[in-house]
């Protein structure tokens, strides 16, 4: 049994090999930078946290928390995410200084799966949280602040995709009352994007046709501004007035950052968060099976830790960032030095003058190539593998 498990890894870890490593190092601190440039102040918590506390606020669901036993006997959880992580920490730590507070993050999360398929049991995120910010101009900011860091990284094509977790919700309680099951069903389908599903379910509600047709046609709630004038149209009370009010006044902060081409509406967004309350959004890049990125309003949190205040902030996906910048890479600033005895020291300077000067050099005695045919193949191979960024998969 041990032989068989010497080069397996546990079911949704992997590797991350030099190429891929030096791919995320780099947008890593582009995010960074960028972050950084709006005033914000990068912090850091535990790998680990109680479960009663952190475990149980997370929106990760008990079956995906990685748990173990301390010493004391209480339950621990390797931190499925960083936002109840920093909640924790604002309403304890933090909790007397001036508010709002810019926060942000760059570590990894833990998030376990039941089968391989693909999905990564850890992960690195890169993220913010704006703490205390109970307007749209807060939202603005998080939403303008997102876009510029994924720009700052030489990502061009992509979208943010905005919703509102109240519009969908009120829609629903106005539609179907008390009937949490299938609202819960509803809701369900449109997390999943599975739009046969959510048109087969409501075929099969005992409704009236005007609630059935209502219901079918906030499947159509997507695009740009037009979004709103239908939104309103379809809108079942004062609630739902109120959230397309809100998206109305968060595109027109939007422009004034100059960010709207990135954006797009969509009342049917659902995140698996549950403790979203308002605005929503997810971000998707072109040739990417997964969301690069989201975030919200989660004015529900905090409270939940004795302290009485809103949030919004965004997670970057930063391996599905790397991916999303693999076309990107041309695996420019990288050479090659050859020396031998005689040119040895010559070589070390001019390798020490080309690192100066921002190239990767990689320096080699040629005693050490017993084929230098097959070393030059090797150079040509690490400048492709570089150049094209990777993860060791399972």
């Amino acid at each position: 049994m041990a032989k068989r498990l010497m080069f397996e890894k546990p079911l949704g870890m992997r590797d991350t090999l030099p190429f891929f490593y030096n791919q995320k190092s780099k947008a890593r601190e582009q995010l960074k930078t960028s972050i950084l440039s709006y005033g914000y102040s990068f912090m850091d918590t535990p790998f680990l946290e109680y479960h009663e506390t952190v475990g149980k606020v997370s929106a990760t669901k008990e079956q995906r928390l990685f748990k173990l036993l301390d010493q004391q006997g209480h339950t621990l959880v390797l931190r499925p995410d960083m936002t109840a992580p920093i909640a924790r920490v604002a309403a304890s730590q933090l909790k007397d200084a001036e508010y709002p507070l810019r926060l942000a993050y760059d570590g990894p999360v833990f998030r376990a799966q039941q089968a391989e398929g693909g999905k990564p049991a850890q992960f690195e995120q890169v993220g913010t949280e704006l703490i205390g910010d109970h307007s749209s101009y807060g939202d603005a900011e998080v939403i303008a602040l997102l876009v510029d860091s994924l720009k700052q990284t030489g990502l061009d094509n992509f979208v943010i995709t905005i919703g509102h977790i109240g519009y969908v919700k009120a829609f629903f309680k106005d539609l179907l009352g008390d009937d949490e099951e299938t609202k819960e069903q509803l809701l369900e389908y449109l997390y999943r994007k599975n739009y046969v599903g959510f048109r087969e379910e409501v075929k099969q509600l005992a409704l009236n046709q005007d609630k059935r047709k209502a219901l079918l046609s906030l499947l159509d709630l997507r695009g740009g501004e037009e979004v709103f004038t239908a939104s309103k149209s379809l809108a079942r009370n004062q609630v739902c007035m109120q959230a397309v009010n809100e998206l109305k006044q968060l595109y027109k902060l939007l422009s004034n950052y100059g960010v709207e081409k990135y954006i797009r509406f969509d009342l049917n967004l659902i995140s698996h968060m549950n403790y979203y309350t308002g605005i929503l959004f997810e971000g998707y890049a072109p040739n990417l099976g997964a969301l690069l990125c989201n975030g919200g309003r989660y004015d529900k949190l905090l409270p939940s830790f004795q302290l009485n205040a809103s949030a919004t902030g965004f997670a970057i996906h930063l391996e599905r960032l790397v991916e999303a910048l693999s076309d990107l890479s041309n695996g420019e600033n990288r050479m090659g030095i050859i020396v031998d005895e005689e040119t040895h020291a010559q070589g070390i300077k001019r390798a020490s003058e080309l690192r100066q000067q921002g190239f990767h050099v990689l320096l080699q005695h040629v005693d050490q190539i017993p084929d230098i045919k097959a070393f030059k193949d090797q150079l040509k191979e690490f400048e492709d593998l570089t150049s094209k960024g990777g993860e060791g998969n399972e």
